[in-house]
């Protein structure tokens, strides 16, 4: 059934009258009749009586119009939805971030709320390499990642993070070296730390660096709290030093392999507004931020 044909049933009924309910329609009288008549048809009953008081409901149509008027409503309703549907304002998207993002990833979902309340957004700490399979599969929309990415999604680049050491403040100063060699150095396991791990061994490969010793842990608080208590030392993204107490020493780092990109990515092959309008306002946050629209598409290694 057309729903114009239950508007047209509502609003005469409303307004009694086929000239005054015809106006508010914006249509002409005789085109208001045959709605009328052709929902009444498809009911099979009559729903109003005409006469010179205008046209008064019978009782059947006392007894549809309740039901009539909550369709119309709902209607209504799930036009005005769609409506913010289609513009982006309305909906849910799925984030994910990693170290790298650790600090920036919950800023941008903040920003981009107080332009976009209607928007639910999930926000999940993932590698890099987890994000990139998930993108893929829809489970996630929007992933702050390594770039470029190493399969074929769209990338917008944000920043350079680069490897810095932390060690206890209260110790003895040594160089770097001197640290990797009388200290254990404190890593992620490969399985939260995949690309950072890959990043460190870079690193002390290009440089030639030695290790005594290495201890595994799970997450990056962690790894923190276990430096002041000098169990070790760490090889870090400068990005997430902001959480690093006053206990700590931050050393940058030189030589070779110590910067990579981060970014932003999508699977462009599948269409969501309010991912895009997402990514713009990300692009949007940093000064003489990149143009949105003109992100990057990443090669397809899969057939490599």
């Amino acid at each position: 059934m057309n729903i114009r044909l239950l508007k047209a049933f509502v609003v005469l009924a409303e307004k009694g009258n086929y000239a005054d309910a015809a106006r508010a329609l914006f249509i002409s009288q005789p085109a208001l009749t045959k709605q009328i008549n052709l929902l009444e048809s498809q009911v099979n009953m009559s729903l109003f009586s005409r006469g010179r008081h205008g046209a008064v409901l019978t009782a059947n149509g006392k007894r549809l119009l309740p039901e009539a008027e909550k369709v119309v409503r709902q209607t209504q309703l799930f036009m005005q939805h769609a409506e913010r549907v289609s513009k982006g304002v309305e909906g849910h998207i799925a984030v994910g971030f990693g170290l790298s993002s650790f600090y920036l990833a919950p800023r941008c979902i903040a920003d981009f709320r107080r332009d976009f309340p209607g928007v639910e957004m999930s926000l999940t700490d993932l590698p890099s390499f987890q994000q990139y399979e998930q993108l893929q599969n829809d489970e996630l929309q929007v992933g702050f990642v390594r770039v470029p990415p190493p399969v074929a999604l769209e990338y917008l680049p944000l920043f350079t993070d680069r490897l810095v050491l932390v060690a206890p403040a209260a110790s003895p100063t040594m160089s770097v070296a001197e640290w990797l060699t009388k200290r254990p150095l404190l890593r992620l396991y490969d399985e939260r730390g995949r690309g950072l791990n890959a990043q460190i061994d870079r690193f002390l490969h290009d440089n030639g660096l030695f290790i005594s010793s290495t201890q595994l842990t799970d997450d990056i608080q962690t790894i923190v709290a276990m430096v002041v208590a000098g169990i070790g030392v760490a090889i870090l993204p400068t990005s997430v030093t902001h959480i690093a107490p006053p206990e700590l020493m931050i050393f940058p780092l030189t030589g070779e392999s110590i910067s990579w990109e981060v970014g932003i990515a999508r699977d462009a092959s599948r269409e969501d507004v309010i991912r895009d309008n997402f990514i713009a306002s990300v692009a949007a946050a940093f000064p003489g931020h990149p143009d949105s629209a003109a992100m990057r598409q990443a090669p397809d290694h899969t057939d490599a």
